[in-house]
């Protein structure tokens, strides 16, 4: 991975940080995509005396917002030009609904349709890369649901774990849907479960009882160093390359839900997100 542009987003924290941490110790240059400047700063930092590398960078981003997704992505490749790995981290659990200045349920947006979003603006570069390859981080709660077509903003029905498990049972359905649309060989796209862990992703924005229970949940879950390894795994391993459009778990294959396979629903979903997104032709070059 030396000298590779890696862009890691929620950098700042838990699996992001890790994954940063890991990809800078390999000699990457690694881009740190954080909301706060502060907390940004401070991992960039932590992750420099760790590991020495000097070729670390922070950009902060609001990823409920397009317009920063679309400017921050623009300034990556303004100055990058390549991007080798970019591994789409960050997300959130909000108990109460929400919507983004863009009109989107606010747990759909900042967990899925950055991804969306980040991977279109980015794939210019990652058309220069001899491997390029796009990691979405998922979870296994995407078993317990299905994708609402009629109302992917739930707006009549929300609830924040049925908003959280759908939208990442929609990031396995968007990798599986740009495996089979991407027509370059050099590209790869990875869906992963990082399993349980031990992250703050449950307490930040939810009521008592929801924070109270994910407290308790997560005890019996890893550690973000030990939960990031998959991604780590996809986003760098050459034992990774060319296994393009799968689910990962352990740094191996998982069979996903029967939902992510409706071919005719993750192409509906696929629809609906550029249509959200308001992207035209996701794999232009621009």
């Amino acid at each position: 991975m030396k000298n590779k542009v890696c862009v890691v987003t929620g950098a700042n924290a838990g699996l992001g940080f890790e994954t940063a941490k890991a990809l800078a110790s390999q000699g990457a240059k690694v881009v740190l995509l954080s909301r706060s400047a502060d907390k940004g700063r401070e991992a960039l930092d932590l992750i420099h005396s760790a590991t020495g590398n000097e070729a670390l960078e922070l950009m902060t981003v609001d990823l409920s917002s397009q317009a920063s997704i679309r400017e921050v992505g623009h300034n990556i490749l303004q100055k990058y030009g390549v991007v080798d790995s970019l591994v789409n981290n960050a997300g959130t659990w909000i108990s109460k609904f929400s919507l983004t200045e863009d009109g989107v349920e606010t747990m759909f947006a900042v967990n899925h349709l950055a991804y969306v979003l980040m991977s279109h603006v980015l794939y210019p570069g990652l058309q220069k890369s001899e491997d390029g390859r796009i990691v979405c981080v998922a979870s296994n709660s995407h078993y317990q649901t299905k994708l609402h077509l009629d109302d992917l903003n739930l707006t009549h029905k929300y609830h924040g774990l049925r908003a959280y498990a759908q939208s990442k049972l929609a990031n396995i359905g968007f990798v599986y849907e740009l495996h089979a649309r991407k027509t370059e060989q050099n590209i790869g796209a990875y869906a992963i479960s990082p399993g349980l862990v031990k992250t703050d992703i449950g307490v930040k924005h939810t009521n008592f009882l929801h924070a109270l229970a994910w407290k308790i949940r997560r005890s019996g879950g890893v550690s973000p160093a030990e939960g990031a390894r998959c991604q780590i795994f996809c986003a760098s391993d050459p034992a990774a390359k060319g296994q393009s459009g799968l689910y990962w778990e352990n740094a191996q294959p998982r069979k996903s839900s029967k939902e992510t396979h409706l071919r005719e629903r993750t192409s509906n979903l696929w629809d609906q997100c550029l249509e959200m997104c308001k992207i035209d032709d996701f794999f232009v070059k621009v």
